[in-house]
């Protein structure tokens, strides 16, 4: 069992596709039976990837419908026209082991959209006697991570919102305390690398001001914070059933804005 990030790292910056020129520890995936549980971007790059490395069957397991999942919809599409299976409305209850220590197969149980949760999708509930075993020698859990608190513990002065990820201006990525700046998932939560990329360099230009001059505009409450901004521009890309309130040059060109 491998989380996702561990799984892609292994693959791509360790270079376990190249084995045996790298020899980075992975099981070698091929003909073995593999799912990712979880319905995100990472979900699947990740069991895609295992489809690359010669897994015999591939499986997304997500425990909503395709409409409500994460990821998105050309992503999805990719993975289907490659064969991968798509359980939906299914999820894991255990792992069984087959006695000597490796994995055999996921205990799942079928599910049924029940009234909206705080996220506002229809909260998944079990379905009573729907149990049922899905034979795999891999699983990869690409279910969402949470902020390390490390950093805003022991860095007084530092704001954080509800769920822990630190709060940064949308346009400079100051934070609260003079002289810091945050970008990326610390910030908006699980995301993407583009979105990243474009906060990234909105902080480079915010660092390079205020070590050149010290110009650091004081908090401006009337202006949102990029957890937020961030979290919705999300949320409008890629969606299915919901349209896409975004071309891809326009999510592009935001995303990099300075």
């Amino acid at each position: 069992m491998y989380s996702a990030n561990e799984f892609l790292t292994r693959i791509n910056l360790m270079k376990a596709y190249q084995f045996p020129k790298y020899d980075e520890p992975m099981l070698d995936l091929h003909g073995k039976d593999v799912a990712v549980i979880g319905g995100d971007n990472t979900a699947l790059d990740a069991i895609r990837s295992a489809l690359r490395l010669g897994a015999r069957k591939t499986y997304v397991v997500y425990r909503r419908s395709e409409a409500e999942m994460p990821a998105r919809i050309e992503e999805v599409h990719h993975a289907q026209q490659e064969g991968i299976e798509f359980h939906m409305l299914t999820n894991p209850v255990e792992f069984l082991s087959d006695g000597k220590g490796w994995l055999r197969a996921a205990r799942c149980v079928r599910m049924e959209l029940g009234e909206p949760d705080a996220s506002g999708r229809r909260r998944p509930v079990p379905i009573a006697s729907s149990e049922f075993e899905l034979p795999i020698s891999v699983a990869v859990i690409a279910l969402r991570t949470s902020a390390n608190p490390i950093v805003q513990s022991t860095t007084p002065g530092l704001a954080t919102d509800k769920r822990g990820y630190i709060q940064a201006h949308a346009s400079s990525q100051r934070t609260s305390r003079r002289g810091v700046f945050a970008s990326g998932d610390i910030v908006t939560g699980s995301a993407t690398v583009i979105l990243a990329m474009g906060a990234r360099r909105r902080a480079a230009k915010s660092i390079h001001e205020y070590l050149t001059n010290g110009v650091r505009e004081a908090p401006d409450n009337s202006q949102s914070m990029e957890s937020d901004r961030s979290a919705d521009r999300l949320r409008s890309f890629g969606r299915k059933k919901r349209g896409l309130r975004m071309t891809h040059a326009q999510f592009f060109a935001t995303s990099f804005s300075l």
